[in-house]
């Protein structure tokens, strides 16, 4: 079997969050792991069984897009977490836009970040009980950034919170939703995204240039054993799913 990590981006500790990966992959001695810090390695994204991402404000070319997509439609499983379908500009007056500039990719994986709340506490509830990945799982609270995302393409979500109020730090500012998608599945042929928004975590330096030091890491959903026990079973979705 064969996985390939992308790990890179903006905002966050991508080496915390890549060493972790690695570690939930090293529990399967039969997967061989390449790693790469962007989507230009087309040859070994082609040739993995499972393809995983963590990013933020990390955007594929138009054809590394296409490449993603027959990926996909040719059977292969994607694991993508937190920030990979963001893109962040920040503005002038200070404030946060989510631009919607790479619609396809963005249709792709079914959903595009637009804001979130501060970081607080919140409960996620099991959606659909009855799917491998939250099969004897209970509504469960952590702490993170709550994702809320626009959808893009039809999704079947397995896990949701639910949020009303004001995101102060970004131009979509106003939401009042009855489900927010914390993790979900699309279909893309013979292939599948599963994604889990859930995952967080920014060291002192991480924000540079935005802010030189940030004076208290954050480590979210990694502090919490029900979202390695996601990650596990993330990890082993894309493998039953794959032959």
């Amino acid at each position: 079997m064969k996985a390939h990590l992308v790990a890179a981006g903006k905002y966050h500790d991508i080496d915390f969050a890549r060493l972790e990966l690695l570690k939930l992959l090293a529990e399967h001695p039969e997967i061989r792991t390449s790693v790469s810090s962007d989507y230009a390695d087309t040859d070994r994204i082609a040739a993995a069984n499972l393809l995983i991402t963590y990013t933020c404000d990390l955007i594929p070319t138009p054809d590394q897009t296409i490449l993603l997509r027959r990926f996909l439609e040719g059977g292969g499983r994607w694991l993508a977490l937190h920030g990979t379908n963001a893109v962040l500009r920040f503005a002038a007056d200070g404030i946060v836009d989510t631009p919607d500039e790479a619609p396809e990719f963005m249709e792709l994986l079914g959903s595009r970040f637009t804001a979130h709340p501060p970081i607080e506490p919140f409960k996620v509830f099991v959606t659909r009980p009855d799917h491998p990945m939250t099969a004897g799982l209970r509504d469960f609270r952590v702490e993170d950034e709550m994702y809320l995302n626009r959808r893009t393409a039809d999704i079947d979500v397995l896990l949701h919170t639910r949020f009303t109020g004001h995101c102060a730090e970004f131009r979509d500012a106003d939401w009042d939703e009855a489900e927010v998608p914390v993790l979900y599945e699309r279909r893309v042929g013979d292939g599948a995204v599963l994604y889990l928004t859930l995952g967080h975590c920014r060291g002192h330096y991480d924000l540079r240039p935005v802010a030189d030091f940030w004076p208290h890491p954050q480590r979210c959903s990694w502090n919490y054993p029900v979202f390695y026990e996601l990650l596990r079973r993330g990890i082993r979705w894309g493998l039953s799913q794959l032959g």
